[in-house]
């Protein structure tokens, strides 16, 4: 019954992260264009970067990076920070769904990564949904000569650098570093990689658009904090699926607050993306109940 009762709090954790990061997506998109995505990025990893480093502070956990981890720590940040770059851009520049279904392609990619990086095996029924979600994004993305095709591709690429960031954080998980020193780690070092840009291109806030990017650092925070804790209850392959309700969450903000509604492709797209998830989460439980 315990297990059971962690299952349920581990969905409504991810639940909750999905809409904290779907928040935190309509804010970046709410404080508008006229922001540089670099100024954007800062504002939105100062506050993780405070919020892990509370998190050390209370729970008393040694900033400790351990022998070996160093290379994989530094790819996580470098690829977590272009992942976030790529995605602002894309919130920028497309639907909030059209960013969010994107991005969602990371746990895809982390897939093909997590072979080089853990030297996992991907089974056939693996690369069927890798082939199944690719062939969704390309829905989303609509290969043309057009200026929108640049911008999904841009997202794209952010849910590839998410996804090399994901497996990483794996690597680095099954090396015994810990979350918040991850997180610390990824947040400083975004602050100092997109400082440059504030302190040569500064471009002047207004209180609106400050506070839609301290509201948005927030909301990041709490889906970070809420995603360590859902996969704390339980295992990734149980409730990883539940993370794409977040599509639901942007699609839902974007047509009520922005007026956005996603044409019939991207629709189509993100059916084939979420079910390719759901075939795979299906199949995994299958293999737990054998």
């Amino acid at each position: 019954m315990r297990e059971t009762d962690n299952k349920k709090l581990g969905i409504a954790y991810i639940i909750a992260s999905s809409f904290s990061f779907a928040i935190m997506s309509f804010f970046v998109r709410l404080s508008g264009d006229g922001i540089p995505v670099m100024q954007k990025s800062f504002f939105r990893n100062l506050v993780a970067f405070f919020v892990a480093l509370v998190m050390l502070k209370k729970s008393r956990i040694s900033f400790k990076i351990g022998k070996g981890n160093a290379g994989y720590m530094m790819t996580r940040a470098v690829a977590g920070t272009l992942g976030i770059l790529c995605n602002f851009f894309a919130v920028d520049h497309l639907n909030l769904a059209d960013a969010s279904i994107l991005n969602k392609l990371s746990p895809f990619f982390a897939v093909i990564f997590s072979i080089f990086l853990l030297k996992e095996k991907v089974r056939p029924v693996e690369w069927l949904t890798l082939s199944a979600a690719f062939v969704g994004a390309l829905f989303v993305i609509k290969p043309s000569f057009s200026v929108d095709f640049l911008y999904s591709s841009v997202g794209t690429l952010g849910g590839m650098m998410a996804g090399l960031a994901y497996a990483c954080v794996r690597k680095l998980g099954k090396s015994g570093v810990k979350g918040p020193v991850i997180v610390m780690f990824f947040s400083g070092f975004s602050c100092l990689f997109t400082l440059p840009a504030l302190i040569f291109d500064f471009t002047p806030m207004t209180a609106r658009e400050l506070g839609c990017l301290l509201l948005a650092g927030c909301a990041a925070a709490v889906g970070q904090i809420t995603i360590t804790a859902a996969y704390t209850k339980a295992p990734a392959r149980e409730i990883s699926v539940f993370d794409y309700s977040q599509i639901i969450f942007t699609a839902s903000l974007g047509f009520l607050f922005l007026h956005q509604i996603p044409d019939v492709l991207s629709v189509i797209g993100y059916a084939v993306i979420i079910g390719a998830a759901v075939f795979k989460w299906r199949y995994n439980m299958r293999e737990i109940a054998s």
